[in-house]
């Protein structure tokens, strides 16, 4: 028998710390886009961005149904779209945030199961992983590789 360890590496920010500016423009895209959400049920606004290796910044926000799970999560829709319309190029960074009565959640919210198969998806068609920010007004959670969030996923495996 074989057995493995799996670790994932995360970097703690405190709020008003610097985080550098491609960071931060992309932080400020997905809390953008949390402001536009659909979420009359939940009450949960959440906006996600990516940087592409281009410069583009590209976001979505979680839009939710009453027939669900009809709606979409904010990280679905910043990769589709990316995804959809700007397939020949990587992503550098994603940054979700969760907004709640307009102000940023205290804790950062970390993105649902199906994103996080969607995120390994993204890592596998652009064979190079990406750094994701998880933005909670208390602090700023780093995942260097964004494939750490679901080490056994389906499709191709890093193991």
């Amino acid at each position: 028998m074989e057995k493995k360890n799996i670790e994932i590496k995360l970097s703690m920010y405190k709020p008003g710390e610097e985080l550098g500016e491609e960071v931060q423009k992309t932080i400020d895209a997905a809390i953008a886009a949390a402001a536009n959400s659909y979420a009359p049920y939940s009450g949960f606004n959440v906006g996600a961005a990516v940087l592409l290796e281009n410069g583009e910044i590209v976001s979505g926000s979680n839009q939710e149904n009453a027939a669900y799970p009809s709606g979409l999560c904010a990280e679905r829709v910043a990769l589709f779209w990316a995804g959809a319309h700007y397939s020949h190029l990587a992503i550098k960074i994603m940054a979700v945030v969760a907004l709640k009565d307009g102000k940023i959640v205290a804790d950062a919210a970390a993105p649902c199961g199906s994103c996080r198969q969607v995120i390994n998806e993204s890592v596998a068609r652009q064979k190079m992983s990406f750094p994701l920010y998880m933005v909670g007004a208390n602090r700023v959670i780093k995942v260097d590789d964004a494939n750490d969030l679901l080490p056994l996923s389906f499709g191709p495996s890093s193991l």
